[in-house]
């Protein structure tokens, strides 16, 4: 005859839900960034294409997704300004985009390298790589270079 062990099971999905709800905290803790897929991209005050439009987009500009309700996502943008975007409007590639009134874009990780070319609040690189707290970019122009991550968002 066996014994039915109700201590035991009630432990063992205690314990397995206790692991579910430590790996979704921990997915809810991780920020994602998206880019917007094309230009005139509309930001909306509520998750509904009938909502108010707070501000336009275009392609490329990064928003760090805070939270999704069905085909909506709520973002925030590098200033720090919320709203609500079309799911269907965005990818998964990161881009960065300048947060300081300008940054130079340097041909090496460092003040010391000379400076390629300058860039003003607003525009938006592709991060290629970094090396400690540079990032090296790439404008859709073609121009690459790097900018010092503390005046990039996000970084």
């Amino acid at each position: 005859m066996t014994k039915n062990r109700p201590l035991f099971r009630a432990s063992l999905f205690s314990a397995l839900a206790g692991a579910a709800l430590l790996l979704l905290a921990a997915t809810a803790t991780a920020a994602e960034y998206v880019s917007v897929i094309k230009d005139g991209v509309n930001i909306r005050s509520g998750p509904e294409a009938t909502k108010e439009i707070l501000w336009t987009v275009f392609k490329g500009f990064p928003l760090q997704v805070t939270t999704t309700q069905g085909t909506w996502a709520k973002v925030v943008d590098f200033e720090g300004d919320t709203g609500w975007i079309a799911t269907s409007l965005v990818a998964k590639e990161k881009t960065v985009i300048v947060k300081s009134e300008t940054a130079n874009l340097r041909v090496g990780a460092g003040k010391d390298y000379e400076i390629v070319a300058a860039a003003k609040r607003g525009v938006v690189f592709k991060p290629l790589t970094t090396e400690g707290d540079w990032i090296k970019v790439k404008h859709a122009d073609g121009t690459t270079g790097w900018i010092f991550g503390k005046l990039l968002w996000p970084n």
